[in-house]
C-alpha cells in the first residue's frame, strides 16, 4: 500500500524495535551495563510516549528530534556494554555461559539498533517517504527499485517504499554476512555505518567463538 500523508507508514515495528533493545539489557549482568540493568526501559518509555503522541498530532520535527535522541541513546549504550564485555575477558571475572548470553544478546542489538538508523537515516526518514510516496532515490538501492515502470505495475510495486523491516533484513544480512546481500549501498554515510556495524557484529561473534572453544 502506498505511503503518503493520509496512509502513512506503520511505526509499531520501530517502536517494538526499540523496545526488544531495552528488554535485552535486562539479559546483561550489571558489570556490563552502565548503571541498573532496567535503566533504559526507564528511559526509552517516557521519551516513546511524546514520540508517539508528536506524530498523531503532526509535530513531525518533535517526532523527529525525540527519534534520533531515542536512537542514539540505545547507540551509546550498546557501545559501552561492548566495551565492558571486552574489557572483562582479560580479567575472567564473568563465567564462559554470561559471557556467550551477554555477546549474544549484544549481536542482536546490534542488528536492532542500526536497524533503526537506517530506517531513520535513508531518503531523509519516514516522513519525507510518506511524502514522495514513491521510493526512486535513497542511500540503499533496494530490488524494488531497479524494475522498470512496466514490471513494476505488473508486480504492484509501482507504489512501494521501504518499511522498517526492509531496513531490518539490510541490518540484519550485515551482522551476519557482514555485507549487504540484494542492497547495494550507495551514499558514503551508509557505508559508514554498516562498517561500523560488521565490525561490531565480528567482535560479538569473536567473542562467542572464543568462549564456546574455552567451554569445549
Amino acid at each position: 500500500m502506498k505511503p503518503t500523508p493520509e496512509n502513512p507508514e506503520p511505526r509499531w515495528p520501530a517502536v517494538v524495535a526499540l523496545l526488544a533493545v531495552g528488554c535485552l539489557r535486562l539479559i546483561l549482568p550489571e558489570e556490563l551495563s552502565f548503571g541498573p540493568k532496567w535503566l533504559v526501559l526507564v528511559v526509552l518509555v517516557p521519551l516513546l510516549i511524546p514520540t508517539i503522541m508528536a506524530r498523531k498530532m503532526g509535530n513531525h520535527t518533535l517526532n523527529q528530534v525525540l527519534g534520533y535522541l531515542i536512537t542514539s541513546i540505545v547507540t551509546l549504550d550498546m557501545a559501552w556494554s561492548l566495551c565492558l564485555l571486552i574489557g572483562t575477558l582479560p580479567s575472567h571475572k564473568e563465567t564462559p555461559q554470561t559471557l556467550l548470553v551477554s555477546a549474544a544478546a549484544l549481536w542482536i542489538t546490534n542488528i536492532l539498533v542500526f536497524a533503526s538508523w537506517y530506517w531513520r537515516l535513508d531518503a531523509g526518514g519516514p516522513r519525507e517517504r510518506e511524502l514522495r510516496g514513491v521510493h526512486t532515490d535513497g542511500a540503499f538501492l533496494f530490488p524494488q527499485m531497479t524494475l522498470n515502470p512496466e514490471s513494476r505495475k505488473t508486480m504492484g510495486e509501482d507504489f512501494w517504499s521501504p518499511g522498517f523491516v526492509d531496513y531490518l533484513f539490510l541490518a540484519f544480512n550485515t551482522s551476519t554476512a557482514f555485507s549487504p546481500t540484494d542492497v547495494p549501498v550507495l551514499s558514503r554515510w551508509a557505508k559508514m555505518l554498516m562498517m561500523i556495524q560488521a565490525l561490531i557484529s565480528f567482535t560479538t561473534v569473536a567473542l562467542l567463538a572464543a568462549r564456546a572453544v574455552n567451554i569445549l
